[in-house]
């Protein structure tokens, strides 16, 4: 298990910290940061571990798939297979989850890709592919009619939300149905961080709509899709058996944050960073050093919220218990396969997919990158 600086907290105050071991200055070109010459997946093959040297906790059983270009949105179909979108090809591919077989279904039309925009998030439901792109003018949210059969590609994408406010830099793009049924996005503020507090834009924030992509009912600000507001880009949603719902934030120089996610509530940014106890702002559960973490996609499994970290290479796993605090968190798998962005419970919560991101500009690629991990859960 790796360890560094970190604190947890919640509505009793509880707090641990432990020694931080690296620095924790953001790098020049922008939040996910590059991998260390030292550490990750960049060396050889033979660097990697294999799955008898895995920790207890999380047992990595076989790589699905390998030799992906850019891979970020990752969704489960109807009988378990995957589809994986490609940020900079703007391509979907299906994966069978037995086999790992890769079947392109086709290029999205209008992304263009550039920075950390792209085809980001991916999102299933009721035979209709939903995806998180960045346009020539915006970030948007589209979807794509999909029969699921052998030899079926991707329908014309249809707009669900426009007007997503696009940067270089911090684009969000995750995207995930809610046990309401609703369709819920993590944006960004694209580095102008007044977007952040600003209830009339859609950056930095979290949205809540319905899945034609109308304000849902019992939004807390009426007629908009606003859900929570004060983030600075956000990047990781998941929800546990409570119905609670979970996000992971990227900081600048401080802290990054896992919060628990209120509706209505004020995050902070650009106002604080991390915990600060001022009234006003939700402090929140977890944070990190951005060295240790720069998280991206976050998924519940068995008790816990486990978070993929892009900059500090590992898998981070957060014991929930029924108040509104964490456990101890724990770092696994680190520096063994280099940069992590997303991660995904199956539906029986006992397998974790784990998405590697080396290709994407920022990492230095081994052979096979980028890969789809199988992680056993203990």
């Amino acid at each position: 298990m790796g360890r560094g600086r970190f604190v947890v907290g919640g509505a009793a105050g509880a707090v641990a910290v432990l020694l931080l071991t690296a620095g924790c200055s953001s790098p020049p070109d922008g939040d996910e940061g590059r991998s260390s010459p030292t550490a990750g997946a960049s060396a050889t093959a033979s660097a990697k571990p294999t799955a008898s040297s895995a920790p207890p906790g999380v047992r990595v059983a076989g790589v699905l798939a390998q030799d992906l270009r850019s891979p970020w949105g990752l969704a489960e179909l109807p009988g378990g297979d995957l589809l994986v979108s490609s940020r900079d090809e703007r391509t979907v591919t299906r994966i069978d989850a037995g086999t790992g077989r890769k079947t392109p279904l086709g290029e999205v039309p209008g992304v263009v890709p550039g920075g950390e925009g792209g085809l980001l998030g991916l999102a299933v439901r009721d035979g209709w592919v939903y995806a998180y792109l960045t346009s020539a003018t915006d970030n948007r949210i589209v979807r794509m009619r999909y029969g699921g059969g052998a030899g079926d590609r991707l329908g014309a994408p249809e707009p669900v939300l426009t007007g997503i406010p696009k940067g270089v830099i911090h684009n969000g793009g995750r995207i995930a149905f809610g046990p309401d049924g609703m369709l819920y996005a993590g944006t960004g503020e694209t580095g102008r961080t007044g977007l952040a507090q600003d209830r009339g834009s859609l950056g930095g924030k979290i949205l809540r709509m319905t899945p034609e992509g109308r304000p849902a009912p019992g939004n807390p600000f009426p007629g908009s899709v606003v859900y929570s507001y004060g983030h600075r880009n956000v990047q990781g949603l998941t929800w546990d058996p409570a119905g609670r719902l979970w996000a992971a934030e990227f900081g600048q120089d401080t802290w990054d944050e896992l919060n628990l996610v209120r509706p209505g509530r004020n995050y902070g940014w650009p106002v604080v960073e991390g915990r600060a106890g001022r009234a006003g702002f939700t402090d929140p559960v977890a944070q990190w050093a951005p060295a240790e973490a720069s998280p991206s996609g976050i998924a519940y499994a068995r008790g816990a919220v486990w978070m993929a970290g892009l900059r500090g290479e590992r898998l981070w796993r957060v014991p929930l218990s029924g108040a509104e605090r964490s456990g101890e968190p724990q770092a696994f798998l680190t520096g063994g396969y280099g940069r992590l962005r997303t991660v995904l419970a199956t539906a029986g919560g006992s397998r974790l997919w784990l998405v590697t991101s080396e290709t994407d500009t920022r990492g230095t690629p081994g052979p096979g990158d980028d890969k789809i991990l199988r992680l056993e859960v203990g």
